[in-house]
């Protein structure tokens, strides 16, 4: 049997959270779709705006093939906080193991411009991991992380829980700087072939 790896990019569907650091899974499989492309991709050729809508399981959905491999390129369709519901049902439809699912996430405990990869590891607080974890009902799947805490950060969670955690949402659903955002885009190539060590 052929096997099948999904990817899951984590970020919220709406417009207005395009380009946020919350929102970096998204982009990264954007690239991804890009360079599929680049590549010859699939039969079926794939772009950024090539992601076809699977409204049964509520997601944006691109096959493509990654070094000889099947991928399914994921964008759920729900708040980053929902995330499980929809990796659950794509699992069960494509009937692929966690083991073979890889989550692409931003992450508050790695400093932006770093990445690391994990394995059966807690959710370090990422409510979308956290949901997934529940949904799948074990830890043993791979994730992506890719870091976005800055100095501002680490101050405020000196701070009372209150400002702390206001803080902390509105940084995850601010956009990326046009400078951040080219630092962000000069990771990719080095986080695809990081990736490439997990497929």
């Amino acid at each position: 049997m052929v096997s099948i790896k999904l990817i899951i990019g984590l970020g919220n569907p709406d417009e207005e959270y395009q380009n946020t650091r919350h929102n970096v899974g998204f982009m990264f499989l954007d690239y991804l779709a890009r360079r599929s492309l680049g590549e010859g991709g699939s039969a079926k050729k794939i772009g950024t705006n090539d992601f076809e809508e699977d409204k049964k399981r509520n997601a944006l959905i691109s096959k493509s093939r990654i070094e000889k491999v099947s991928v399914v390129l994921v964008k759920p369709l729900c708040y980053v906080n929902k995330s499980g519901e929809v990796v659950s049902k794509l699992a069960k439809f494509y009937k692929i193991k966690p083991a073979d699912i890889i989550v692409v996430q931003d992450d508050l405990d790695i400093e932006f411009g770093s990445f690391k990869n994990s394995f059966e590891k807690n959710s370090g607080g990422h409510k979308g991991v956290e949901s997934i974890i529940k949904a799948l009902k074990t830890k043993k799947f791979y994730r992506l992380r890719i870091g976005t805490s800055v100095r501002a950060l680490l101050k405020a969670r000196e701070q009372s829980d209150k400002k702390r955690d206001a803080f902390v949402m509105n940084f995850v659903l601010a956009k990326f700087s046009p400078k951040d955002q080219d630092i962000i885009k000069k990771m990719f190539p080095a986080i695809y072939e990081r990736l490439l060590q997990i497929i």
